[in-house]
């Protein structure tokens, strides 16, 4: 059971996660934040949950929900000064703050795949999934949702990439009301990061990634495109290589090594 003293004693935000919702069940933290019925929600609102009945990640997958082992959470921003250009630098600051939150409290090696894993070893720790809510062509809503493998060791299902845990790999159980709150600080800091220093960000998650100067493949749909991973631009987007050297921008896909 989610203890929320606990990770109140240890939340040290101003906005984010100082509303907190807790559901026993859901049917996904990222639909209740994306509900009209709570569009009155305050900026930086996060949505806990001990399992999810409809879990997705990106395309509509499933995204399997043990109760009470795992961290299953949204962020809500309403903040119109995170919406310009470089809104996709908050996917990477998401997945940038895991990475940082398990490395500073287990001491654990991550690396970063674009445009929104965190691995340990080669293996899915963790996965994120952007939404927005529009008024015409105005994102009036960003929701976040992080799903994070903290204490489940056993994992079924067909996966792209093996899944693993954070208790699997630093071998003992974890307290998940230390490591939310530790997810939720660091993301408050890099949050405003984006704002004024996205340099740093795009920097910070470059360092964990491994496939930058690998040959790769981009999957959107039935469409494959192969190159190298030439770089991440200023907002956030792969830029890819192709065969006859030029650089084309990739907005969306999923990257494998060839």
């Amino acid at each position: 059971m989610f203890e929320l003293e606990n990770f109140d004693l240890k939340l040290n935000t101003n906005v984010i996660g100082r509303n907190f919702i807790y559901a026993d069940e859901i049917d996904s933290t990222n639909s209740f934040l994306l509900d009209k019925k709570n569009k009155n929600l305050v900026d930086g609102t996060v949505v806990f949950a001990e399992k999810q009945n409809k879990g997705r990640g990106r395309k509509d997958r499933v995204w399997y929900s043990i109760k009470d082992q795992n961290l299953y959470f949204s962020i809500l921003l309403t903040d119109k000064n995170y919406f310009g250009e470089n809104i996709n630098l908050i996917n990477l600051a998401s997945s940038l703050a895991v990475a940082q939150a398990i490395e500073n409290l287990f001491q654990l090696n991550t690396n970063l795949k674009w445009p929104n894993d965190v691995l340990i070893k080669g293996k899915k720790i963790s996965g994120i999934l952007l939404e927005a809510s529009s008024q015409g062509s105005k994102i009036e809503r960003l929701i976040i949702g992080i799903g994070i493998n903290v204490n489940q060791t056993v994992f079924q299902g067909n996966f792209n990439i093996p899944p693993t845990s954070i208790k699997l790999e630093a071998k003992e159980n974890i307290e998940r009301e230390r490591l939310l709150a530790e997810v939720l600080n660091i993301f408050e800091e890099l949050l405003e990061k984006v704002r004024v220093e996205p340099g740093l960000i795009l920097r910070d998650w470059k360092s964990r990634c491994r496939m930058i100067g690998e040959k790769i493949e981009v999957t959107d749909d039935n469409l494959t495109k192969y190159g190298i991973f030439d770089d991440i631009d200023e907002n956030g987007f792969l830029l890819l290589k192709t065969k006859d050297k030029k650089i084309e921008k990739i907005h969306f896909g999923d990257v494998g090594t060839q």
